[in-house]
């Protein structure tokens, strides 16, 4: 019997399969298309995935791979700089098409050790106190002890499952797509600039040097079905109406649309199967979020899913993943819709920007706004007062070189300036490191694998009940 079969090779779907196989956990991804999507729809990550990518000594394959670029602007393609003192290490955003990452991650995860099965398209699931069986297109039938959809808005897990998506529908439509231009880039450019003086849903530029344009464009209208990409012709029509020109376009990579629906799954847990990224929320991209939302959910889930496939996970551990993860993305609904209102072109909306875009001149606003793009201002209620816990930590210079080179294992961490706690008795799952650092004003801190802190203080005896929460019981005593 498989562990858990993760239905989806994206982004989430890939990175919580290696997070599985770094605790040992059996991992089989099932991906319904035959090859890698050729198309780019995310064009980044942000801080905290940057910051996820680091813990888990992986930063550096996609820095090589991407461009660092400034952290501003993001909210409503709002012009602004990045507040001063980010709460991270690593204050900017990295330009990286998805197709890249999507790559890394696949590399990553069968490298730990995942299966990754292409061309296996799941129809039916079935499930019982021990187990599930998931039936594909070719009648075959596995059975693991969980599944995982990350299977995307669209994907047949929600819908086996029975579970509602409720939801905004979409209200505006926008074509992307991949092509040739037929003038040369400084016209491109010129009038590119003219028409974002007034139209922020609009855009056309190279993601790599000398290569395709890619063409961002409202629709004239809503389609009754988004799944039928629109036509060269379609996209020309709305160059023509928004820029005067359709530039010459020819030679389409790719065309799609997409919508602004804002949707999210009632329940994220059925039973042994769990949903995570798009098939759990779906949303605008204004601001960057849906990837680096995916990611996150995969970081959440994986470790607890992990432990209680070995056994070890405290009762109700796995249900923090959607306690935790269903307000953020939450949030994520609310303020891509709210972003959208402020990209539009009615006087209403135009107005609305220009007061918003007064107070992002506040340096606590946009501190605020920049920390709910990037991931760095979630806070899950772990039902502590201290402001620390529940935070993520950032990496954190040591006498011994730097924090996240020390999470790699995905292992609980206790970073100790006492020297006076122990981890007697969960030191197989959490690691107890004795060091100081100025950056760091408690006496001693717990990070969770996925690096939020559970608890700070220098009580041995409140230690050990933030460890039996979080880890399991004391060895010594099982």
């Amino acid at each position: 019997m498989i562990d858990v079969i993760v239905v989806g090779a994206g982004p989430t779907g890939l990175w919580l399969a290696a997070e599985l196989r770094l605790q040992g956990v059996g991992v089989l991804v099932l991906e319904k298309e035959t090859e890698p999507a050729p198309y780019v729809r995310a064009l980044g990550l942000h801080a905290r995935s940057i910051e996820v990518m680091d813990q888990r000594g992986l930063l550096d394959r996609f820095l090589a791979h991407g461009r660092t670029h400034p952290l501003g602007g993001f909210f409503a393609a709002i012009s602004r700089p990045a507040p001063e003192e980010l709460d991270t290490a690593h204050g900017y955003v990295l330009g990286i098409p998805q197709t890249t990452t999507e790559r890394l991650l696949a590399e990553h995860a069968v490298a730990v050790g995942a299966a990754l099965r292409r061309g296996a398209a799941v129809v039916g699931l079935e499930q019982d106190d021990d187990a599930v069986t998931v039936e594909l297109a070719d009648g075959s039938r596995l059975r693991s002890r969980w599944v995982v959809g990350c299977d995307g808005g669209r994907g047949p897990v929600r819908r086996l499952l029975g579970v509602a998506f409720p939801g905004e529908p979409t209200q505006v439509e926008t074509l992307l797509g991949e092509m040739e231009v037929g003038v040369p880039a400084e016209t491109v450019a010129a009038v590119v600039a003219e028409v974002r003086k007034t139209q922020f849903r609009f855009g056309l530029g190279r993601l790599v040097e000398d290569g395709p344009y890619r063409v961002v464009v409202p629709a004239a209208g809503v389609s009754e079905d988004r799944a039928t990409p629109p036509t060269l012709e379609e996209v020309r029509t709305q160059l023509r109406a928004f820029a005067g020109t359709d530039f010459g376009v020819h030679s389409p990579r790719w065309l799609s649309r997409f919508g602004d629906a804002t949707r999210q799954a009632e329940r994220y847990r059925v039973g042994r199967v769990l949903l995570a990224g798009d098939a759990a929320h779906v949303h605008p991209p204004t601001g960057g979020q849906g990837l680096n939302l995916g990611l996150q959910d995969a970081f959440n889930l994986g470790w607890k899913l992990a432990a209680a496939v070995r056994g070890s996970a405290p009762d109700g551990l796995v249900d923090t993943y959607e306690a935790e993860r269903h307000p953020v993305a939450a949030d994520v609904l609310v303020n891509t819709r709210a972003q959208m209102a402020l990209m539009g072109t009615d006087p209403g909306a135009r107005a609305v920007r220009h007061l918003v875009a007064e107070l992002m001149g506040f340096d606590d606003v946009n501190r605020y706004l920049t920390e709910k793009i990037t991931g760095l201002g979630v806070r899950y209620d772990l039902g502590e007062d201290d402001d620390l816990v529940g935070r993520h930590l950032r990496d954190v210079k040591l006498t011994r070189g730097r924090l996240y080179e020390l999470l790699h294992g995905g292992r609980g961490l206790l970073l100790d300036q006492t020297g006076r706690l122990a981890v007697a008795g969960w030191a197989d799952r959490v690691d107890h490191v004795v060091d100081v650092t100025e950056e760091l004003d408690v006496p001693a801190v717990l990070l969770r694998p996925d690096g939020h802190v559970a608890w700070v203080g220098e009580d041995q005896q409140g230690l050990d009940r933030s460890m039996t929460r979080w880890f399991g019981r004391c060895a010594a005593r099982s």
